[in-house]
């Protein structure tokens, strides 16, 4: 089968025949459709992260047709439409996994990153981590649902946000348009920040209630005037991004933070103690957040907007990332 294939961090992906992967008990076997291209991909292959395991095919927004079965697997069956998000597995059983924080079991199994993911034609998995497409989503846009989406609905959710209340999105890209979707659809007041206006337009056509250019204009300042936030959702890997939202929170207020900048950052602890303020973070989010995304997308409260391109095309794609000329998401069709 044909594969994008890292075979050396901070080199390009390589198209390339690999052996199909054969299935055994408990697992199904994937007949890929599509896979979202994610920043974490641009991370792993230019080599930010310690690397498991090389060579690697990337990819974890994977979604297909069921085409074989293991022994054992009895609640999914071949000609299934189904995903395989970032979760490859976890053990069920430990404390974190009992308490419905599965993303932080000491066991995880990551596609694409610790076992080979979906930049394929096939891939298999664990029926016990593959959560059936629902009817009406299609492949390429029910991709990005299994961790774009799924991530920032898992911010907004600790976040402890409450109708009517303010939340300011800093980043309006992959992750920010489901951000803002998903915020509106809770009864949200959306504040969207970026530097680039096409962003900020884009965020204007999903139903924002207020943009601010941070590259223009103070955004501590303008948001503050506006009466503040009482969460900001950091999607920006910028530690000055970071700092900005920490500012136009409100007391009580939550920072989440999903953007990696590099290295380190400081926050006033006085000012953190003093106001009340909760600092989160969100990676992903479980199966079952998972499953509350879907049922979102199947009743039309959010959609995807992306792009699709080939499997040869992942390296540009990278390249355009980099650059930050990507609005919503791109996906990896396969035919």
């Amino acid at each position: 089968m044909r594969a994008a294939v890292l075979e050396q961090a901070g080199s390009p992906l390589v198209i390339r025949d690999v052996p199909r992967p054969e299935v055994g008990p408990g697992e199904i076997l994937l007949r890929v459709r599509a896979c979202g291209v994610c920043h974490t991909d641009l991370h792993l292959a230019a080599g930010d992260w310690r690397l498991p395991k090389l060579p690697l095919v990337p990819g974890h927004e994977v979604t297909g047709i069921i085409e074989q079965v293991g022994a054992e697997v009895q609640e999914l069956k071949a000609g299934d439409r189904a995903g395989i998000p970032w979760i490859y597995w976890s053990c069920g059983s430990c404390e974190y996994c009992l308490a419905n924080n599965e993303p932080l079991c000491s066991k995880l199994q990551v596609t694409g990153y610790t076992v080979d993911g979906g930049y394929a034609e096939y891939l298999k998995a664990p029926a016990t981590h593959c959560i059936p497409l629902p009817e009406g989503i299609d492949f390429v846009s029910g991709a990005p649902l299994y961790c774009a989406a799924l991530t920032t609905y898992r911010a907004l959710k600790i976040s402890g946000a409450r109708l009517g209340q303010t939340v300011a999105i800093w980043g309006v890209g992959g992750l920010g348009h489901y951000a803002v979707q998903i915020a509106r659809a809770m009864g949200l007041r959306v504040i969207a920040v970026d530097i680039l206006e096409s962003k900020l337009d884009f965020a204007r056509e999903l139903g924002v209630d207020f943009t601010v250019n941070a590259k223009e204009k103070d955004s501590v300042k303008t948001i503050k005037k506006a009466g503040g936030a009482d969460v900001v959702i950091n999607l920006a890997p910028r530690a000055a991004a970071i700092e900005q939202g920490f500012q136009t929170l409100r007391r009580g207020g939550a920072l989440v933070l999903v953007g990696l900048p590099p290295g380190n950052f400081t926050l006033p602890i006085f000012t953190t103690v003093a106001k009340g303020i909760r600092i989160l973070t969100a990676a992903v989010g479980t199966r079952q957040d998972l499953r509350e995304v879907l049922s979102l997308a199947a009743e039309k409260k959010i959609h995807s907007v992306c792009e699709t391109v080939p499997l040869e095309e992942v390296n540009s794609v990278f390249r355009r990332m980099e650059e930050g000329q990507i609005t919503g998401r791109v996906v990896i069709e396969f035919p």
